[in-house]
């Protein structure tokens, strides 16, 4: 089964026939959701093209066809568009490890006082400054292919531990590399990634089925740091225009109490390196 494929099936039966505008004809449902004759009504389309679709059978899609699944499915934005480029994807070269422009390293340096770093579109950090490191994790200690938001979310304890709300984060997470996925479904790195979550955590298998989607977008996240206590952040991202495949991502405090938290991790990191910057300055 192809990609469209799955995704088309699972949306299908996460449709409510209620919602859908379906009564209850008082036939017993085998399965949850809609059936493949009644998307097929609601999309006018026959049933067996929708069967084709699903089976991965037929592969040129038109857009009219797929505004009218999106339509009739209820799709919200990002899943339109993740219907849109799975139904029309193309092998991809293969590229080099993508790198981070010197003037973006010294921006995030010259940001002291908000956590901030740059990510690949599937959750790779790829460079981050010291207020980050101390938000988060000390990047720099990991091995380059333990530096990504997703891996450590879910198999590095502490990290886990930072999040306010776990599973919420966790499945936001799953939706995010699940849309890029769909944009760059022969990427290696991306598939390796997905391959070890799947064998080493039953939630991500679980929610990775699901075809859950969803894009970048500006988030607010409460984290329980063991130094500076609970803090609530609005995490915002930014496309990197000369690199598109890069997110620069910022932390900001929400409220008052997350400022002064946040104001007292960082003033403790700066005081903890003083000695050691007495000599000579620090680097990554």
């Amino acid at each position: 089964m192809t990609e469209l494929g799955e995704f088309l099936r699972t949306r299908r039966a996460a449709l409510d026939p209620h919602r859908a505008g379906f009564p209850d004809d008082g036939r017993q449902r085998r399965v949850p959701g809609l059936r493949r004759e009644e998307l097929a009504q609601l999309a006018h389309v026959s049933v067996d093209y929708i069967v084709r679709l699903e089976q991965g059978r037929t592969h040129r899609v038109s857009r009219t066809v797929l505004d009218a699944l999106a339509d009739a499915l209820q799709l919200a934005a990002d899943e339109r568009d993740y219907l849109c480029t799975v139904a029309d994807v193309a092998p991809v070269r293969q590229q080099a490890a993508p790198e981070v422009a010197t003037r973006l390293q010294q921006l995030l340096d010259g940001m002291p006082d908000v956590p901030a770093m740059v990510l690949h579109r599937r959750m790779d950090v790829l460079a981050w400054n010291r207020a980050a490191a101390a938000l988060l994790t000390d990047f720099g200690a990991l091995a380059p292919a333990e530096r990504n938001l997703i891996r450590l979310t879910f198999l590095d304890p502490a990290f886990r531990a930072l999040y306010g709300d776990w599973e919420r984060s966790a499945r936001e997470c799953v939706a995010v590399l699940r849309m890029e996925a769909g944009r760059t479904p022969h990427d290696p790195a991306l598939s390796a990634l997905v391959g070890e979550l799947s064998v080493r955590d039953a939630d991500f298998r679980t929610w990775w089925a699901s075809h859950q989607v969803r894009g970048p977008r500006q988030l607010v996240k409460t984290y329980h740091h063991p130094a500076a206590g609970s803090l609530t952040l609005d995490v915002q991202q930014f496309s990197v225009d000369t690199h598109p495949d890069q997110l620069l991502v910022a932390y900001t405090a929400a409220d008052e109490t997350s400022k002064d938290g946040l104001r007292f991790l960082l003033l403790s990191q700066q005081a903890k390196r003083a000695p050691l910057e007495s000599d000579a300055p620090s680097s990554h």
